[in-house]
């Protein structure tokens, strides 16, 4: 028998719970196991992405803990949630940003070395979430991660959708548009809730009845009903134990199988309902030209808003809260138009569902709602026709009416017999077809309107907006978009994140503003030199991915001219083409010329329903064929197009970028973010005075920023005097020379009628003056080649740029939005010891 003495002089040994243990055996052990009991699978049949699960599934075993302490707490009466309501999330990979997160990056890495894996390898294995088509997605990507870190209690609803944006491949010099199959192999780090789900109505009619109280009501007969599932992903903040949920619905039917349909032999009819039903969640924004599209669309975005509205009522009611009081329990904020429903939606839940007086209702919604604008252009404020409306939204149409009438009787009163202001305000659009204007909605709806970059709010109140601004001078405030330096510095730029770390220390993650203790170091030469290193290593990273993908060899001691967004005819790629065929066309004249070697990169995915997005897509590539082959030009120019642009590739892109292409027409742009990607990896912009451009120059020096184009104000006076662009194309040779040259064929293999609409739009129309900015342009691009000669001033300039850049944090921004719209606090979690409480249970 041992003594006690014995015992006691023996070590204490703390054995590491394998579920939650963050030593490198441990992590071992932790992959291991998963690989043999989730994925049933031992190594010699194991696949790439077999290990890949079992390693997700050893870092998500670490969230949970934070995850379940997390929703406890928010269980708490008093704690006010924000809900961040938006069609899409683009979220990007979880994998490594979790493991940074949870500050156990280098631990994984290990493990995975030792384990016999490569980490880049299982990286690149994971399917990107493509639940969004660009900035959107992005920003609501970049917020949910900030107000994680910031320990903000945040709830984000959207779509799981089945099929993502499709993933593109470049055919013949032509987009197509692949199916995004990101849920093949299963997507470990989402749990499934069907307990929580919720049913949806679509369609019918209305029926008034009147309660046993005497009180008029309004019922909803529907014709058909669809289940909602959530499906919660755990959003981890850095170095804290929030991690906050996002709530993604699936469409279901309530009955999958019929019977009765199947046993009379309908096959077809047996499963009817269910293929229906699904189909609200099975893609991304189906195209909305016909008119099922428009009316799918119309049902994904009310789809989500109920079901998320549904969510927090029954959140809310669990927790002893009652409905008057929802806004102080619940701060909803509608990410764009998509959303917009919701103010009609609360509203029905509110009267008919709960029985609450309409006034007192509108007050608890208005308070609960605010809504971001994220466009000037008139196109994409979407309007619904009534006909579409009332058919799939009968009661919601009937709402949309009451709030007009009583809107439009204070109107009334407020302006007397001003007929156009009546007009101008209405939810309904009577111009020709009848309208819903979903953003008049989400106006009158909110008790906060917000722009997204300071000249965006600016012009919103000027233009698009000026009726509701007169009206609540007031409700619409700025909140300069922002991003976060978790995914944006530390995960995809570890190179540099080192770099900064080792000067200034690593504060400056979560606290951006440090960086402005690199302006102390920009004069230092090994500092500098330092600093070319990492964006060397970067450039010849990006350069093996380019050759991997497209087969072109790019030179990574050439400047990186890099132009990534969607393509669209504002952001004008097109008038980044015409710069490289002028200098092709000055190196065709003078192959003596004098010139740094440039490759210029692009990438960004045109709408499958945008003709000439994609004519710009094929001008990109055929310029790039002809350019590339060229003996003359041997490799001083290089154009690249970069398919299937997402997070994933991205992460390569912006910490290699030397410069970066920012070229809107201005006051088009509402704010961008990519721009503040490239700043922060310290690529110097050349771009028009257009969204946040204006903020970045303010905040890195007019000295550190390539400047051109007309302003918003230019572009009035230019409209006012009435623009001819073929004046401009006829008086500028090198312009003249460069259209000539893509009208003749030379591109396109003597085929004069292949870019004839891109061209004739242009020449003939122009609308976001491409032709009026082009001599600005070229002149501002020979200033960028004169000064990325002088290397050492190039480099002062890239790092000012990046020392600079602490105000478009993402964090900043939410820390606005608490502030000024939502007036919630940081709710700080704090850990429980679930193998005790595990140990308790399993005891009763």
């Amino acid at each position: 028998m041992t003594s006690s003495k014995n015992i006691d002089a023996q070590p204490t040994v703390q054995i590491e719970d394998d579920r939650t243990g963050l030593g490198i055996e441990t992590l071992r052990r932790a992959i291991a196991d998963n690989l043999f009991y989730i994925q049933g699978k031992f190594p010699e049949i194991a696949t790439l992405n077999d290990y890949y699960m079992a390693l997700a599934y050893t870092v998500r075993d670490r969230l949970l803990q934070r995850w379940i302490a997390t929703v406890q707490t928010y269980m708490q009466p008093d704690v006010k949630v924000v809900a961040y309501l938006s069609a899409e999330f683009l979220e990007g990979p979880h994998l490594g940003n979790n493991a940074i997160n949870l500050g156990i990056y280098d631990r994984v890495k290990q493990a995975v070395i030792e384990s016999g894996l490569d980490l880049e390898a299982l990286l690149e294995q994971e399917e990107e979430p493509g639940l969004g088509n660009g900035g959107l997605g992005r920003l609501a990507a970049c917020y949910m991660d900030s107000l994680a870190t910031l320990e903000i209690p945040a709830i984000g609803y959207g779509i799981r959708y089945e099929f993502g944006i499709f993933d593109q491949e470049i055919r013949d010099g032509w987009q197509a548009e692949i199916t995004d199959k990101w849920l093949q192999f299963g997507n470990p780090w989402e749990i499934p809730r069907p307990e929580s789900s919720v049913l949806v109505n679509f369609a019918g009619y209305t029926e008034t009845y009147t309660d046993e109280a005497g009180h008029y009501r309004v019922r909803w007969v529907p014709h058909q009903v669809v289940k909602g599932i959530p499906y919660d992903t755990p959003i981890l903040g850095y170095r804290v134990n929030t991690a906050n949920t996002l709530r993604l619905w699936k469409a279901e039917a309530p009955e999958s199988f019929d019977f009765n349909a199947f046993n009379v032999g309908n096959y077809y009819g047996a499963v009817n309902q269910k293929v229906v039903s699904e189909n609200f969640t099975k893609v991304l924004y189906p195209n909305d030209e016909p008119v099922q599209g428009k009316q799918l669309r119309l049902g994904q975005q009310y789809f989500f808003v109920s079901c998320a509205l549904q969510d927090m009522i029954r959140i809310h009611l669990a927790t002893g809260g009652d409905l008057e009081r929802f806004h102080e329990r619940f701060a909803v904020q509608l990410n764009d138009t998509h959303p917009a429903i919701g103010v009609a939606e609360l509203m029905r839940l509110l009267v008919d569902e709960h029985h609450l007086d309409w006034e007192l209702a509108w007050d608890v919604t208005q308070k609960t709602f605010a809504y971001t604008n994220h466009t000037l252009l008139p196109e994409a404020l979407e309007k619904w026709p009534l006909s579409l409306f009332g058919r799939l939204l009968p009661r919601h149409l009937e709402i949309v009416y009451e709030i007009n009438r009583r809107f439009l009787d204070w109107i009334r009163v407020k302006y007397i017999n001003d007929m156009g202001k009546l007009s101008r305000l209405s939810l309904i659009d009577e111009s020709g077809e009848r309208y819903v204007r979903m953003a008049h909605l989400a106006c009158i709806g909110s008790h906060r309107i917000n722009g997204v970059a300071a000249l965006h709010s600016e012009l919103l109140e000027q233009t698009v907006l000026q009726d509701f601004h007169e009206l609540w001078p007031e409700k619409i405030i700025n909140v300069t978009n922002g991003v976060t330096p978790r995914r944006w510095m530390v995960l995809s730029n570890p190179r540099l994140t080192d770099l900064i770390t080792r000067t200034i220390g690593d504060r400056w993650i979560v606290h951006l503003e440090d960086l402005k203790k690199l302006e102390a170091f920009a004069a230092d030469s090994a500092f500098r030199a330092e600093w070319r290193q990492v964006k060397q290593a970067n450039k010849q990273a990006l350069a093996q991915r380019i050759l991997d993908r497209t087969g072109i060899a790019v030179n990574p001691d050439s400047m990186f001219d890099i132009q990534v967004k969607r393509i669209h005819e504002y952001k004008r790629q097109h008038l980044n083409v015409l710069h490289i065929i002028t200098l092709y066309n000055r190196l065709k004249h003078n192959l003596d010329l004098d010139m740094p070697a440039r490759t210029f990169i692009f990438g960004g995915k045109a709408a499958p329903g945008y003709f000439m997005a994609k004519l710009v897509i094929k001008l990109i590539t055929s310029v790039g064929d002809v350019v590339n082959r060229d003996p003359d030009v041997r490799d001083r120019l290089k154009v690249v197009f970069l398919p299937d642009y997402n997070v994933k590739n991205s992460q390569l892109v912006y910490p290699s970028a030397d410069l970066s292409e920012q070229i809107s027409t201005a006051g088009k742009e509402a704010s961008g973010t990519g721009n503040m990607k490239f700043s922060l990896n310290g690529a110097l912009t050349i771009g028009t005075l257009d969204g946040a451009n204006i903020e970045i120059r303010e905040s890195v020096g007019a000295e550190n920023f390539c400047l051109f184009g007309l302003s918003v104000e230019g572009i009035a006076q230019l409209q006012d005097r009435g623009y001819c662009p073929r004046h401009y194309c006829d008086r500028n040779p090198e312009l003249k020379e460069a259209v000539a040259r893509i009208e003749s064929g030379y591109f396109s293999h003597g085929d004069r009628d292949l870019f004839r609409p891109l061209l004739d739009k242009l020449l003939d129309r122009d609308p976001y003056f491409l032709l009026a900015d082009y001599q600005s342009y070229i002149e501002c691009q020979e200033q960028v080649s004169q000064a990325y000669r002088d290397a050492e001033h190039w480099t002062r300039m890239s790092i000012l740029n990046t020392a600079r850049m602490g105000k478009f944090s993402s964090d900043r921004s939410i820390r606005e939005y608490a502030e000024k719209i939502w007036q919630v606090q940081p709710v700080p979690v704090q850990l429980q010891n679930y193998v005790q409480a595990n140990a308790v249970l399993n005891v009763r």
